[in-house]
Parts: C-alpha cells; sequence; structure tokens
C-alpha cells in the first residue's frame, strides 16, 4: 500500500501520464476516424493520402518552432493551450459536417490547423517527465517506459474503440468523442501539474532556437543515427496507418473493426513490451535490444499483410511486432534526457521531433499513389522492403557502439 505521502509527492507524475494517455487517445481516434471519414465520403485511395499529407505536414512546421514556443510559455501552458486549440478545431469537424456542411478543401484546413496545434503539447509534457519523475522518486528506466507504457495503452484501447465507434455512431461523430478528450487532457494539466523549472532560457528567436537544438543534434552522432531512423519509420508507419490498414479493412477484411483491432493488437504488445523493459531493461544490452525491436517492431507485420496470410494471423504477429516496438521508445528518451542539457532540452526535443516527422508528409501520399498504380499488396511488399533496411545500423553503424560504452560506464 502506498502512503499517502508519497501518494501526494507522485500525483503530478500520475497526472501527466493521465493527460497523455487521454491525448494520445484523441490522437488515435483522429487517425482512424479520419482516413475512415474520407474513404467513406470520396471512395479515394489518392484523396486519402492527401488527407493524410494536411495531418503530417503541420507536424513538421509545428515541431521545428514548438520548441521554443514551449520555452516561452512553459512547460504546463503550452500542453494546456496546445490541447485546447486541438480539441476545440476537432470539434469544429462533425459540428460543420452536420450542420451547414464540410468540404473537402476545408477539411484539409481544420485538418491543418489541428495537428499544428498539437505538437507543442507533446513537446511541453515529454521535456516535463525527468523533472515530475524526480520529484516523484522514479527511477528514469521506470518513468520513461511509463510514459511509452501509457502512450503505448491509449493506442491499444483507442483503435479498437475507434473502430467500433466508426460502426457504431460514423467517423463525423467519433470525432467529437476525439475534441472532448483534448479538453479533458488540458483540464487535467491546468489543475493537477505544477509549474517546472526551466532553468536560464537561451536568448534568440525562434529560427535560433531551431538552430540550436539542430545544431546539438548534428554533434552527436548517436542520436542523429538514431533519429534518421526515426525519420525513415515515420514515413512508413503513417503510409501503413492512415491509408494502407485502412485500404486493407474495406478492400480485404472488409469491415472497419479490422483497422481498430489491427493498431490495438500493436499498441496491446508494446504496452506490454514497455512493462518488460521498465522491469528487465537495465540488465539488457542497450545497443542489441534497440537494434532486435527495431527489426521486429516494423518487418513482420506489414509482410504478413503482404503475403495474404488469415486475419488472425496478421493479428498475432502484428501484436509481437508491438511487443518488440515497446523497447524502442524508452531508449530513445534515456537517450535523450542523458545527453541533452537541461537548458537546451525542449529546444533539441523539438528540433528531433522535426525531423523525425518530416518524412511523415510523403508517407500518405506515397502510399495512396504507390497502391493507385501497382495495388495494395506490392505496395506493403515494398514497404516491408524498406523496413529492413532502416533497421540495420545498430548492427553494423560505429556510432552505435558507444551507446554499449557508455551503458557499461554506467553499470
Amino acid at each position: 500500500m502506498v502512503a499517502p505521502g508519497a501518494l501526494r509527492v507522485r500525483r503530478p507524475f500520475i497526472t501527466l501520464l493521465a493527460a497523455n494517455a487521454l491525448s494520445v487517445t484523441g490522437n488515435i481516434l483522429s487517425i482512424l476516424a479520419v482516413p475512415w471519414f474520407v474513404l467513406e465520403t470520396t471512395g479515394s485511395a489518392v484523396l486519402t493520402g492527401v488527407a493524410s499529407f494536411a495531418t503530417t505536414f503541420p507536424t513538421v512546421i509545428s515541431a521545428a518552432f514548438g520548441g521554443s514556443i514551449v520555452d516561452r510559455l512553459g512547460f504546463r501552458a503550452a500542453s494546456v493551450l496546445s490541447d485546447l486549440a486541438s480539441g476545440l478545431i476537432v470539434l469544429a469537424v462533425p459540428v460543420l459536417f452536420l450542420t451547414t456542411g464540410l468540404s473537402y478543401p476545408l477539411l484539409l484546413v481544420l485538418l491543418f490547423l489541428r495537428w499544428l496545434a498539437a505538437t507543442p503539447g507533446e513537446t511541453a509534457r515529454k521535456a516535463m517527465l525527468p523533472d515530475l519523475s524526480t520529484a516523484a522518486g522514479v527511477r528514469i528506466e521506470r518513468a520513461t517506459s511509463a510514459y511509452d507504457g501509457v502512450y503505448r495503452g491509449a493506442a491499444m484501447v483507442g483503435a479498437p474503440l475507434a473502430g467500433v465507434l466508426i460502426l457504431w455512431l460514423g467517423p463525423s461523430m467519433l470525432l467529437l468523442v476525439d475534441g472532448v478528450t483534448f479538453l479533458l487532457s488540458a483540464t487535467l494539466i491546468a489543475a493537477g501539474v505544477p509549474r517546472v523549472r526551466r532553468g536560464r532560457r537561451e536568448p534568440g528567436g525562434y529560427l535560433d532556437g531551431l538552430r540550436a537544438g539542430l545544431t546539438f543534434l548534428w554533434g552527436d552522432r548517436l542520436q542523429l543515427s538514431a533519429t534518421t531512423m526515426i525519420v525513415v519509420v515515420n514515413l512508413l508507419d503513417t503510409g501503413v496507418t492512415q491509408v494502407l490498414l485502412a485500404l486493407y479493412a474495406r478492400e480485404v477484411a472488409g469491415d472497419p473493426r479490422a483497422f481498430g483491432l489491427l493498431t490495438g493488437a500493436l499498441g496491446a504488445g508494446a504496452v506490454a513490451g514497455t512493462i518488460v523493459y521498465g522491469t528487465a531493461g537495465g540488465r539488457l544490452p542497450m545497443r542489441l535490444t534497440y537494434g532486435w525491436a527495431f527489426l521486429m517492431a516494423g518487418v513482420p507485420r506489414v509482410l504478413v499483410l503482404a503475403m495474404g496470410a488469415p486475419f488472425p494471423v496478421a493479428l498475432a504477429v502484428t501484436a509481437v511486432s508491438g511487443f518488440a516496438a515497446g523497447a524502442i521508445n524508452p531508449i530513445l528518451a534515456i537517450l535523450q534526457y542523458g545527453r541533452i542539457p537541461a537548458p537546451l532540452r525542449a529546444r533539441v526535443i523539438g528540433a528531433m521531433t522535426a525531423a523525425a516527422y518530416a518524412g511523415m508528409p510523403l508517407g500518405g501520399l506515397a502510399a495512396g499513389a504507390l497502391t493507385e498504380v501497382v495495388g495494395l499488396g506490392p505496395t506493403l511488399f515494398a514497404f516491408t522492403c524498406v523496413y529492413l533496411l532502416i533497421s540495420l545500423p545498430p548492427f553494423v553503424g560505429r556510432a552505435w557502439r558507444e551507446l554499449d560504452r557508455s551503458q557499461r560506464a554506467d553499470a
């Protein structure tokens, strides 16, 4: 039983995790509802890919300048304002659709603004984590695993829920639920998380903040390699999640619940993987763990769809891939918190996020266009090959040997 005093000390940390779970749930609902909404109203894979572009391109812009915005507003204020803006914009989509009507160009504008507003909140919550975990007496390995586990758990619950709600309510009404989750997240952070001291803020404007973050990242070969891997995988994941899985659910499975179940199975496996890594991660070789996790997280789950395996087999393989993915984000977070100076944390994380998101707008466009030309199966095979190639650096790259040396030094 946890003592009341200990619970009081840990309450802000727990509140941060709960608010992030709500915000992530909103993102997952939106990621599943929007492509199905576009497919339902237009029937076009290309227009679905364009909607994916409108969803992902603003995150690159927002992440690029988000670190400096967070620095100026403060972590808590940035998180609250980001979620409030995201929630209100998301609510506008079903309200307009059900009243005056919603044209496709206006939908693209709203999607652009919604994701433009969302990223600073994500950066702010991530930047708060080390200080709140230290105040709560939680080791950084467990804190990063808990943070990622909550993220994965929200995806695990939100994705199947979205599939069911699409059938029950329709994609437009699902976006109403999405908007409410952001408003609840903003309320939790505003009421339950104290201001986090950020140390001395570096002078300069928004471009100076982005430049400082990118300069630091460029000088750290290990984090640069890790970020490059994430750039490519985010591009692939965007194409898979926002276009190819929706097409698979409609054309192969014939049921939107397949879309939600596959995404949920990935999240369920990742929750289990995150728990295991949070418990035993300190005893595992970090470099090889990261390499094998990266390889298994991408290749099998897309290959099994490309091969046309029965849906239960695809679901099981996806869950195994999710389990492997559970170690990736905690290891990345440990790298960030251990190597980035506290005054630069928001700027460097913002720059890394911007870099990591840079390929995402192309993922949906590439998936939609390639599917129109060669079909769903060959597109899935092509994505599998790229997943395989981008998983190799931890096994062969020199910069990754530094991870072994730093882990031995900490032992």
